[in-house]
C-alpha cells in the first residue's frame, strides 16, 4: 500500500471511532472535524466517474467469482450481429416457456392445416367432422381478410363434402379392433396384496 492510501486508511478508520462517539460527548471540534472528514468523502465519491465505478465493481465482481459459470461462458451470444428485430423479446419468451397458440394467423392455421387429418380422423361423428370443417373454413376466410395485420394467408379452405368422403373411406380402411377381453376378476385379498398372484 502506498503512503496515500495509508492516510486515507488511517482517515477513515478514524471517522468511524468518531462516528461511534458522535453525540457521546465528543468535543465541538472533533464534531467538526468529523463532518469535515465525511464531506470529504462524498466529494471524492462525486468526482469518480460511472465508468470507473463500474470498472471497480466488474472487477470486484470478477475477484469474487460472480462470473465463472455463466450460461454463455466461452460462446458466441445468440442473435449478436443479426439485424434489429423490435419484437425480440416476445419471440425469444415464445421460445423460452415453449408457447404454442400463439403467432399471426397465417402461420397458425398453416400448422392447423397440415394436422387436421389426424385431428378429423379422431372424431366419431359426421356431424363432428363438419363442425371442425366449417370452423376451419371460417377462420381461414377471416384471416384472409387481414383485419389485425400479419402475413398473407395461403391455406386454401376445404371442401367440407370431400373432406367428409375422404373422413369415411379412411374411417372404412381402418383395421376393425377386436373388442379387448376382459380380465378374471381376482378375489379381493389378491388385490388388496398386490404382490400375491
Amino acid at each position: 500500500m502506498g503512503s496515500g492510501a495509508a492516510e486515507y486508511r488511517k482517515r477513515l478508520e478514524r471517522a468511524a471511532e468518531m462516528r461511534s462517539y458522535r453525540g457521546a460527548g465528543i468535543s465541538a471540534e472533533e464534531e467538526a472535524e468529523l463532518d469535515a472528514l465525511e464531506e470529504k468523502e462524498r466529494e471524492k465519491r462525486r468526482k469518480v466517474s460511472d465508468a470507473a465505478r463500474a470498472e471497480y465493481l466488474v472487477r470486484d465482481a470478477m475477484a469474487q467469482g460472480k462470473f465463472d459459470n455463466l450460461k454463455y461462458a466461452g460462446k458466441p451470444i445468440p442473435g449478436l450481429g443479426e439485424s434489429y428485430d423490435p419484437d425480440w423479446w416476445v419471440k425469444g419468451l415464445i421460445q423460452r416457456e415453449n408457447i404454442s397458440g400463439l403467432g399471426p394467423a397465417a402461420i397458425l392455421l398453416r400448422k392447423e392445416d397440415a394436422e387436421l387429418d389426424a385431428r378429423l380422423d379422431a372424431q366419431y361423428t359426421e356431424q363432428q367432422v363438419r363442425d371442425i370443417l366449417q370452423d376451419f373454413n371460417r377462420r381461414v376466410i377471416d384471416a384472409r381478410r387481414q383485419l389485425q395485420g400479419g402475413p398473407p394467408v395461403i391455406t386454401q379452405t376445404r371442401d367440407v363434402e370431400d373432406e367428409v368422403d375422404r373422413w369415411r373411406q379412411r374411417r372404412e380402411a381402418r383395421p376393425a379392433e377386436p373388442p379387448a377381453e376382459p380380465q378374471p376378476a381376482r378375489p379381493w385379498w389378491q388385490r388388496l396384496w398386490k404382490g400375491t398372484a
